[in-house]
């Protein structure tokens, strides 16, 4: 079992504090320990006008994210990102389980009656 995925976060001037951090890592670890296929996370945070932009991308095995969302607040912004990532993470999550399940279940076709 792999352990906690790495996460980075770089902020382009603007200041975020620990208590930003610590969340945005604490995210990070529930969102890895369900899904496997995610190892590295990375955010940028930039200041936009009167909000923050934040530009994430999620990495590991098989598995290549990016997207991005505004806030008012850092602490919003990066709870939207991390909202998108889990979402894309768990689409892609159950279309490699459940089509192979998918497949599994299907009937095999019926043999034609031989005349």
């Amino acid at each position: 079992m792999a352990g906690i995925p790495t996460v980075v976060v770089h902020h382009k001037e603007l200041q975020i504090g620990e208590g930003l951090r610590a969340s945005i890592e604490k995210r990070c670890a529930h969102i890895g320990l369900e899904f496997h296929e995610a190892r590295h996370f990375e955010f940028t945070l930039t200041p936009d006008g009167v909000g923050v932009m934040v530009h994430g991308h999620a990495t590991g095995k098989n598995t290549d994210l990016a997207t991005h969302a505004e806030g008012s607040d850092a602490g919003i912004a990066c709870d939207r990102v991390l909202d998108k990532i889990e979402r894309q993470l768990r689409r892609i999550h159950d279309k490699r389980i459940f089509t192979r399940r998918r497949d599994a279940r299907r009937d095999p076709p019926k043999r034609k009656a031989l005349a």
